[in-house]
């Protein structure tokens, strides 16, 4: 499975390049305003940083503005994938887009259906949205299975599979569990992720023996 960071802070992403562990990074309108920069300054940087895939959105909400926006956000780096929204214009957008040989990332994704028609339409990723399927009441996995489960039936599908919206570690978890391509995770989970008690307590009591020898390596 490969991560993805969902985030548009520059610092965070570098000190996450350093564990090896991030394979590509996420963005949408929210996280770029929460950055308070230039949406073209932000992704340029990321995109110079990150060798994998950086997904950029368009904001604009009918077919041929998306377009002309998804060109110009592909302009920007050979790795930048351009965000589209799961409405009948952004599938037609994905389409345009597509027939370019520009990567698509299709988002907003709540329905086995909606995926179909993003894979259709030759989406590089689809990203299903599980936190916000919990919100409401739903199981957000769910959705993931039966996403995995129809792609998996059709060979000539090569949409990913990249789960959005993860809340906590267990989504992280069930997601490799179901052979999704792809988790895009908010920093704060990643973090989450390193931490249990007992590896904790492990390290504690090592470090209390070995302070006791009065040994140094260095």
């Amino acid at each position: 499975m490969k991560f993805f960071v969902d985030t548009a802070d520059v610092e965070e992403i570098k000190g996450l390049l350093e564990t090896g562990l991030l394979d590509g990074v996420t963005t949408n309108p929210s996280l770029i305003a929460k950055s308070g920069r230039n949406i073209l300054d932000v992704l340029a940087e990321i995109c110079e940083l990150v060798p994998g895939p950086v997904s950029g959105e368009v904001t604009a909400t009918d077919a041929a503005t998306m377009i002309k926006e998804g060109e110009k956000l592909a302009t920007i780096a050979p790795n930048l994938v351009v965000k589209l929204p799961l409405t009948f214009d952004g599938i037609k957008a994905c389409y345009a887009l597509t027939s370019k040989g520009i990567k698509t990332n299709v988002t907003l994704c709540f329905s086995a259906n909606q995926a179909l028609l993003a894979a259709k339409a030759g989406a590089t990723y689809i990203s299903p949205f599980v936190g916000r399927l919990d919100d409401i009441g739903t199981n957000g996995m769910d959705l993931i299975s039966d996403i995995c489960e129809i792609y998996a039936m059709y060979p000539d599908i090569e949409t990913e599979v990249l789960v959005a919206s993860i809340r906590s570690p267990l989504h992280l978890q069930e997601a490799a569990k179901m052979g999704a391509d792809v988790a895009t995770i908010p920093p704060k989970v990643i973090h989450q992720v390193f931490g249990h008690p007992l590896t904790d307590k492990g390290l504690d009591a090592f470090m209390k023996d070995w302070a006791s020898t009065g040994q140094s390596i260095l």
